[in-house]
């Protein structure tokens, strides 16, 4: 699943909203809190509400990277490896006017895909667009 938006900021300014934890309450309408830091390597404490479900869900992805102001993946798992695991990523790039494409993106893989796929992308692309949308928001209102 990938989903991309432009942003009238440049990517250090869209960056240091992305991994300001702390404020995601404030504006994030669809990872709802993360605790943790943004370090390779490092755990992190993820809550998401989805349209359809509209409760809490939390999971524990590891960070994969961190590279300001380029790149932010961290990986999660459903109960054991292999059974559904999700790859998310926050790919920023600069355009050549200063701006900044945001590329966000999930790649699931393992034994349960199959099954899920429809619902893991129904379920997931709403809040990927609603996210993209108020990230773009709040970095435009801060230029």
């Amino acid at each position: 699943m990938r989903t991309t938006i432009d942003i009238q900021a440049s990517p250090n300014q869209v960056w240091s909203i992305l991994t300001d934890f702390s404020s995601y309450p404030e504006w994030n309408p669809f990872i709802r809190e993360v605790r943790g830091e943004p370090i390779a390597g490092r755990s992190l404490n993820v809550s998401i509400v989805t349209a359809s479900s509209k409760t809490l869900r939390s999971f524990w992805p590891r960070v994969l990277a961190s590279q300001a102001p380029r790149e932010l993946r961290w990986q999660g798992r459903l109960l054991a490896a292999g059974l559904l695991d999700g790859e998310q990523r926050f790919k920023l790039v600069q355009r050549s006017d200063g701006s900044t494409r945001l590329v966000h993106s999930q790649c699931f893989t393992g034994l349960l895909v199959p099954l899920l796929r429809m619902r893991l992308d129904r379920e997931a692309r709403p809040g990927f667009e609603a996210m993209n949308t108020a990230l773009k928001s709040r970095a435009e209102a801060r230029k």
